[in-house]
C-alpha cells in the first residue's frame, strides 16, 4: 500500500471538504419558494406581488423619511387590481391616461370616498424591487409613495407574456373619506 506525504493528505481531505461543502451549497440553489418576496419574478405565470412584503419596503421607506406607515385596503387593491389588468389588456401603460381611468373616477365608481388619491402605475419591472426602486428615483412616483396624506394602500400587477412589458403595476394611496 502505498503512503503519502502529510500535505498530499491533507490536499485530499480539503478537496473533499470542499466538494462536500459545494454539493450543500447546490442544494440551497435559488428557487421560488426560498427568494424573498420583493425578489419574486411576477413574469411567470400564476405568481402574483406579495402586499404584505410590498408595503414593508414602502412603509420602512416612508418612516426612513419620517412619515407614517400605511395601511393594506382590499378596496384599493382591487381597483389597483382593475388599473393593471385594463394596462395588460390594452398592452399599454398609457392605458392609465383617460379621463375616465383617472384613479379618483375609477375610486368613485368603486363608491370608494376619498379625500385624497394618487396611483403609481408602471410596466416592465418584473420583481417588486425593481419597481420599488424605479418608483424611489423617479421624482413623480417618489411623490406618491411619500405621499404625506395617504394612510391606506393597495398595490397589483398583471401579466402579459406576449408584451415587451410583461408586468403592469398599479399601486394605489389614498385618505378616506371618513
Amino acid at each position: 500500500m502505498p503512503t503519502f506525504p502529510k500535505s498530499a493528505r491533507a490536499l485530499a481531505i480539503l478537496t473533499v471538504v470542499a466538494a462536500a461543502g459545494l454539493s450543500a451549497c447546490a442544494s440551497r440553489a435559488p428557487t421560488a419558494a426560498n427568494v424573498p418576496p420583493f425578489y419574486q419574478r411576477l413574469d411567470v405565470a400564476g405568481r402574483s406581488i406579495d402586499p404584505a412584503s410590498s408595503m414593508g419596503m414602502i412603509n420602512a421607506w416612508r418612516q426612513k423619511n419620517g412619515l407614517p406607515a400605511l395601511s393594506y385596503d382590499p378596496a384599493l387593491a382591487r381597483v389597483a387590481q382593475a388599473q393593471a389588468s385594463a394596462m395588460a389588456a390594452a398592452d399599454s401603460p398609457q392605458a392609465s391616461l383617460g379621463a375616465d381611468q383617472n384613479v379618483t373616477a375609477r375610486l368613485s365608481r368603486a363608491s370608494y370616498g376619498v379625500r385624497s388619491a394618487n396611483e403609481n402605475v408602471s410596466a416592465g419591472y418584473r420583481t417588486f424591487a425593481e419597481a420599488f426602486s424605479g418608483w424611489r428615483d423617479s421624482r413623480g412616483h417618489n411623490a406618491i409613495m411619500l405621499d404625506p396624506r395617504a394612510t391606506r394602500m393597495g398595490i397589483a400587477t398583471a401579466l402579459n407574456p406576449a408584451s415587451k412589458y410583461q408586468v403592469f403595476w398599479s399601486m394605489v394611496v389614498a385618505e378616506p373619506a371618513n
